[in-house]
């Protein structure tokens, strides 16, 4: 900060000896060397407190992010944003091949109808899909009977992959 040179220490010092004169120069020295103490001590007790209070300010900014990081939801905030009415929620959250009864009428009908002709063995199974109900009922391909050939495979799958599935 302050910089100098031993001529201007030397010059300072002729000058302080003519003025003040060799008898006070001891006192007018430990003075001069108090007041530089005192100076040096508020500078560095200054440069603390204020080093402390970056520090506080800059802890205190630092730990409200890490506080708002660590408690930051974000499956909330991606539904929240997604799904803000909580249609798709309730959606993927019922079972679409589970069948749903909704009247009376469908509990009488979903019941095994047994005829007073035929014997108590045959009962008549009721008319389901063999697709879910979202599936329209044309594009379900037949079930082969029971008693039927298994269908070649594909001529591009392996065979020693067919001969595996087979041997399962």
């Amino acid at each position: 900060m302050f910089d100098f040179a031993w001529s201007e220490l030397g010059l300072i010092a002729v000058v302080a000896m003519i003025l003040i004169g060799p008898k006070d120069m001891p006192v007018a020295i430990r003075s001069v060397t108090g007041w530089i103490r005192k100076a040096r001590r508020m500078a560095a007790e200054f440069q603390s407190h204020v080093d402390e209070m970056v520090r506080e300010a800059d802890l205190h900014e630092v730990r409200d992010s890490i506080n708002a990081i660590r408690n930051f939801d974000v499956r909330g905030e991606i539904e929240k944003t997604i799904d803000a009415d909580g249609s798709l929620r309730a959606t993927f959250a019922e079972n679409p091949l589970e069948p749903t009864v909704t009247s009376v009428e469908e509990i009488a009908v979903s019941e095994p109808v047994v005829t007073a002709i035929a014997p108590p063995a045959e009962v008549v199974a009721p008319c389901r899909p063999d697709a879910p109900a979202f599936v329209p009922p044309n594009l379900v391909l037949p079930l082969p009977p029971s008693n039927a050939r298994e269908p070649e495979p594909p001529p591009f799958i392996p065979p020693e992959i067919v001969l595996q599935a087979r041997s399962h």
